[in-house]
């Protein structure tokens, strides 16, 4: 073998020890829960701090019972979360739900009959509507709200990862 196969192949392990590791990080310290990743609010009203303790000021109050928000960290019983706007905090877990929901990116969405542009619409949802998440394919999510069930376009939705399937 010669010295650049070598060096090849040592590149290779590197890159895939490196992959590993970046995978390991990519869990919550206190959950296990991949990071990041999606929950709801629980509550009508959540204190947001700019510390993981009582101690620390309030910077927001959110005030959207369901709404979507992204956990970036964890610490204790404390949460790190961000929502659409990027705006966030620190959250004590109880206000927060693992009960999954989205919010409408693009006004007037069409919600479709099945996961296909060509299907009949049930509905059309207004930007910034929160819906329910239940299934996940590729590039479609069927999704509940007020009462209309259909299929959104996963781009149009914030609250959900582009490579997430759900069943």
């Amino acid at each position: 073998m010669g010295t650049k196969t070598l060096f090849s192949i040592a590149a290779a392990v590197i890159v895939a020890l490196c992959g590993a590791a970046a995978a390991e990080q990519a869990r919550g310290p206190v959950t296990n829960l991949p990071m990041p990743r999606y929950v709801s609010l629980k509550a009508n009203k959540a204190n947001v701090r700019r510390g993981p303790s009582l101690t620390h000021r309030i910077d927001w109050v959110f005030k959207r019972k369901n709404m979507p928000l992204e956990i970036t960290a964890e610490y204790g019983h404390w949460r790190r979360v961000r929502d659409i706007e990027g705006a966030g905090g620190w959250i004590h877990y109880s206000l927060l739900s693992g009960a999954r929901t989205v919010i409408i990116e693009r006004d007037m969405m069409p919600l479709n009959m099945r996961p296909e542009p060509e299907t009949p619409m049930i509905a059309q949802l207004e930007l910034g509507v929160v819906a329910r998440l239940q299934e996940c394919r590729p590039d479609w999510c069927r999704v509940n709200a007020a009462g209309y069930k259909g299929w959104a376009r996963k781009s149009d939705l914030w609250g959900v990862k582009a490579e997430e399937l759900r069943d």
